[in-house]
């Protein structure tokens, strides 16, 4: 045939056979022919009888060989709706094997892929769950001890969990389709997926980056591919389509079901048609009144196909495309728009006019239903979906090259759970630490080690036909070793400050009642005490009290009575108030250290509130003058003791006081130097500018003057 290509739509009511010829870039229709099914051989995409559908292909290629010459090889689809969507999810629990790389979560996605393969072959009463190819994934959600969140990496937490909606094609889809076409004497000569066939053909790869959502309405179901970042990442199926409104037409207007579905195809072209029903009565409908009399119908459709589009792509995407003979039902458009909060411009029916590389011909009408054969033609030419093989662990495994393959995919379809391939974690040590138990874990055990033709490689390496995979458990970790240093490094420390400096409060180790440096290694079963310092008390004994001088109470006797004296010991200061030895202290205390010195007299009689000197000041002619007479008399073993001598721990002093009269005039001149050289034989004394005598009573602040005169 040259470059002529046969394909086959095999659906739900028909199978459609079209031949197509490549010219350069450019594709062009040269015939076409349906037939529809004599009984439901098909039922949701997969073929229940495969010689009843053969006899239909038979027929279809039959009609086509009269005018193409003979067909011996064929494209064809698996139908969207034949592909399982099964929710899954996985969890790790983080003591065991915490996640620090993108790595770490794709493993954790695969096993929630595996997860739902294995749930997938159980619903389906399957013995062997690698019966089913997967098709992609896409996560949900993340979850960190029930919760969601959005990136699992360096997070602490209890459990890490992946939540995942993935897709697979039942092996037996493929193996019922490729028997009923040997039946027919065809051979498959590409595959693709009906979504990929359509998607390909209706959006350009450029644009697939966008999220669009492609529903394939046909007439048992609606098929739905999503796209978005330049792949397709969900496919579903709701068992609702163009059926649905035949049946409401038919009940209503009492008509067989054919009658039924010709008439909603000639209002749909011609916007009404004349009816008799089975009673004989003719009844024109029109466009208008077929609305009306299937709204509820057809708010149904869109009900179902918008909930499956939530579902897949958990928020309303950017466009809808509706292909398929189903979309042409009246006013799905708007009711889709309406229940996905979409601009009415937002979703489309699309013909083959939409086809950008096809050349048109007025043999074929620009009908919606046509958009997925010729869809297939060219996919199938351009992009068919091949079998790849690959060898995992020395084991052949074939898969379907549906999308990009990666060494996850060989991993899914071989049955590697890659998760149980994690290294051991290693020995823990059991203490006791300040009378409590506890528990001091191994290190991790290591992931596993993945090689891709020999060369490290990673779940999310590119495989191609031929590859060798190898991937080898991860070592497990090592027995738990841990300093006494490394222990406390989650104890918060106490900082206290010392005159402004400082301080770290020191913690001292015994490990089974003996003191151990930080940097002793923690053994199993090893009883361990923390004792921290506590007190000023501990903190001074710690910290070179003897810079700190007598820190005891100095005590003296007095005239036989005991008195201690404050500056002959060192005076602490805890947050500006006095403290005892034995005081608490804690994180960020300010401690302020006077230390103690050696008292002398004059300290003593601050500290007894009386005064060694009794003083005045006053003034001669003219010049300030200091007056001072002694008042008290301090003696220790009748040896007399001036006011500098320093004083002894438990001193026994007396003190006395010495009678002394009031400052008289004449005592000035203790002070000062009287100049006699100019001095006549008279003179006269002033006290305040009063005259006074040598007798007169002083007071402080006195002024006094002496007048010399012939």
């Amino acid at each position: 045939m040259g470059n002529h290509i046969f394909a086959l739509d095999i659906g739900t009511r028909s199978v459609t056979g079209i031949i197509m010829e490549k010219m350069n870039d450019k594709f062009q229709v040269l015939d076409f022919y349906t037939k529809e099914h004599h009984e439901r051989s098909m039922r949701d995409g997969q073929i229940h009888n495969v010689v009843a559908v053969s006899e239909v292909i038979k027929e279809v290629k039959k009609n086509l060989e009269k005018r193409n010459g003979n067909l011996h090889k064929v494209c064809v689809a698996a139908a969207g709706r034949a592909l399982k969507t099964v929710q899954a999810s996985s969890a790790i629990s983080l003591d065991q094997q915490p996640i620090t790389t993108n790595e770490t979560i794709k493993h954790l996605e695969l096993s929630a892929v595996q997860s739902a393969q294995k749930n997938l072959a159980i619903q389906d009463k399957e013995n062997d769950f690698k019966n089913y190819y997967c098709a992609g994934y896409s996560v949900l959600q993340y979850k960190l001890d029930n919760e969601q969140i959005g990136s699992l990496i360096d997070q602490i937490g209890d459990e890490a969990a992946v939540e995942i909606i993935a897709t697979f094609l039942p092996k037996v889809v493929v193996e019922s389709l490729i028997a009923a076409l040997n039946r027919a004497d065809l051979e498959m000569e590409a595959l693709t997926l009906e979504p990929i066939a359509a998607i390909h053909v209706l959006i350009p790869e450029s644009m697939r980056r966008l999220n669009v959502a492609l529903v394939d309405i046909g007439a048992g179901t609606s098929d739905i591919a999503i796209t978005d970042k330049s792949t397709i990442v969900a496919y579903g199926m709701v068992p609702v389509a163009g059926d649905e409104i035949t049946e409401a037409i038919s009940d209503h207007y009492l008509l067989d079901f054919p009658m039924a579905e010709q008439v909603k195809r000639n209002i749909v072209d011609h916007g009404k048609d004349v009816v008799k029903d089975i009673l004989g009565f003719e009844t024109t409908i029109t466009y208008e009144q077929l609305i009306e009399d299937t709204a509820d119908k057809i708010e149904n459709l869109a009900h179902s196909i918008a909930e499956k589009i939530i579902e897949l792509n958990s928020k309303p995407p950017k466009a809808i495309m509706l292909v398929g003979g189903g979309s042409l039902t009246p006013e799905i458009t708007t009711a889709l728009a309406n229940k996905l909060k979409l601009p009415d411009n937002r979703v489309a029916i699309r013909g083959i006019d939409a086809i950008q590389n096809l050349i048109k011909t007025d043999s074929l009408t620009n009908r919606p239903d046509f958009v997925t054969p010729i869809g297939i033609a060219i996919a199938a030419e351009q992009n068919p979906v091949h079998y790849v093989s690959v060898k995992v662990n020395e084991k052949l495994i074939r898969m379907f090259e549906m999308k990009q393959l990666t060494i996850g995919d060989s991993l899914i379809q071989s049955g590697i759970e890659i998760n149980k391939l994690y290294g051991k974690p290693g020995m823990a040590s059991i203490i006791t630490l300040n009378d409590k138990e506890i528990t001091l874990p191994g290190a991790y055990g290591n992931p596993p080690s993945i090689y891709l033709n020999q060369n490290p490689a990673t779940v999310e390496s590119i495989i191609e036909n031929d590859d060798e995979i190898i991937i080898h458990k991860g070592a497990d970790g090592k027995a738990s070793k841990v300093t006494l240093e490394q222990l406390i490094e989650n104890i918060p420390s106490i900082t206290i400050y010392v005159n402004e400096e400082p301080f770290a409060l020191k913690m001292n180790f015994y490990v089974n009642n003996q003191l151990k440096s930080k940097d002793y290694q923690i053994k199993d079963n090893d009883t361990i005490t923390l004792k921290q310092t506590k007190t000023i008390q501990e903190f001074l004994t710690q910290n070179s009290t003897e810079k700190l001088g007598n820190t005891k109470v100095f005590t003296l006797t007095v005239n036989n009575k005991k008195i201690n004296l404050d500056k002959g010991e060192t005076q602490i200061y805890l947050n500006k108030y006095k403290a005892s030895m034995d005081h608490f202290l804690k994180h960020n205390d300010q401690l302020v250290i006077i230390a103690a010195k050696k008292p002398t007299v004059n300290d003593l009689l601050e500290h007894l509130d009386k005064k060694y000197w009794d003083t005045i000041r006053v003034s001669y002619n003219g010049k300030p003058i200091v007056m001072e007479q002694q008042l008290l008399t301090v003696k220790r073993n009748d040896k007399i003791l001036d006011e500098r001598s320093t004083l002894i721990l438990n001193d026994d002093l007396i003190i006395e006081a010495k009678q002394q009269g009031p400052f008289i005039f004449q005592d000035v001149f203790r002070y000062v130097d009287i100049d006699l050289t100019n001095a006549s034989g008279k003179f006269k004394i002033y006290k305040n500018n009063q005259p006074a005598t040598f007798h007169e009573i002083l007071q402080d602040g006195d002024q006094l003057n002496i007048e010399w005169f012939h």
